[in-house]
């Protein structure tokens, strides 16, 4: 059995799609022992399943009622969401104009039925590893290479794709915005190896609180850090903006040069919304960063928060 291992701490996701369940039945027996497979018999179906699994590689039939295979993919590739899903057309067409056309939509690659199960496992192993390389660069280039945590540009891709998710779901979306109370002094008096010893610290403190697959600590910038927080209302917001506080103070890391303790403490600005088709991203970091400016004018060391309306509205 191929390992993923060295690629992936999971084993990968493959979604089968084909409105013959025969046809799933054979392609389950041949993924089962190295794979999670999900099944979907149309195109519909097909898409759900890619937005809520987030697959690393589709084997999709071409001819099904409905929504057809190539307009499936075309959909996929059209979607932030899942436009890096590969895809693999498998379909009784065998003509060359047929290939053309799926590889043209943004097909990975094309197998004809009857399949071999010898080609079509080597394909989909091929394929995978690909993905699962493609992958591990992406992770290491949106990681700060400081603090160990996401870093801006992750950030910013999440925000957008959350964003969205929590438009079409019309889901709350909360963002935390967090900075190190006077940190340049704490820089000035103890030197910058310490101040990177003291972030490093922070981070993993903060990062240990953020306990939900989809929930994201970033590094902003400097010595600011964002929580980004899908489908989490204002309480549940404010709760993880205390379990925050209170991780950090619980390091009792040293900070003579504070105004206000001598230790090192947060400011943080918390706010709550629902994401509108006239609202923007941007719109929330402004609110937050508000609630951040307010935390820090009422004294620092602590929260300030806001349950905005629906922004845009």
């Amino acid at each position: 059995m191929h390992t993923w291992l060295p690629l992936l701490n999971r084993r990968p996701k493959l979604l089968v799609v084909d409105d013959q369940p025969t046809n799933i039945r054979v392609l389950h027996q041949l993924f089962r022992e190295e794979c999670d497979l999900f099944m979907a018999t149309n195109g519909e179906q097909a898409l759900g399943q890619c937005r809520s699994q987030q697959p690393d590689l589709v084997l999709l039939d071409v001819i099904m009622d409905g929504l057809d295979g190539h307009e499936v993919c075309r959909r996929l590739k059209a979607d932030p969401l899942t436009a890096d899903i590969p895809v693999i057309f498998i379909t009784a067409q065998q003509q060359e104009t047929d290939e053309e056309t799926g590889l043209t939509l943004g097909a990975v690659d094309f197998i004809s039925k009857p399949i071999n199960p010898a080609i079509v496992r080597a394909r989909v192993r091929t394929h995978l590893t690909l993905k699962l390389q493609s992958d591990l660069l992406r992770a290491m280039a949106l990681n700060d290479g400081l603090t160990g945590v996401a870093n801006r540009r992750k950030f910013d891709e999440e925000l957008t794709r959350t964003w969205r998710h929590c438009l079409r779901e019309r889901m709350p979306l909360s963002l935390i915005m967090i900075d190190v109370d006077f940190f340049k002094r704490y820089n000035d008096y103890y030197g910058h190896p310490a101040g990177d010893a003291c972030l490093r610290a922070v981070a993993q403190a903060l990062a240990q609180q953020i306990g939900r697959p989809n929930d994201l600590l970033a590094r902003y910038g400097g010595e600011e850090f964002a929580c980004l927080l899908p489908a989490t209302d204002h309480a549940g917001a404010c709760l993880t903006a205390q379990n925050l506080l209170a991780a950090v103070e619980a390091l009792s890391i040293e900070h003579q040069a504070s105004e206000i303790r001598p230790h090192v403490s947060l400011s943080l600005g918390v706010v709550t919304a629902i994401p509108t088709p006239t609202g923007s991203e941007a719109e929330l970091i402004a609110a937050a960063d508000a609630q951040l400016y307010e935390a820090k004018k009422a004294g620092r060391a602590r929260y300030c928060a806001a349950q905005l309306p629906e922004l845009g509205d």
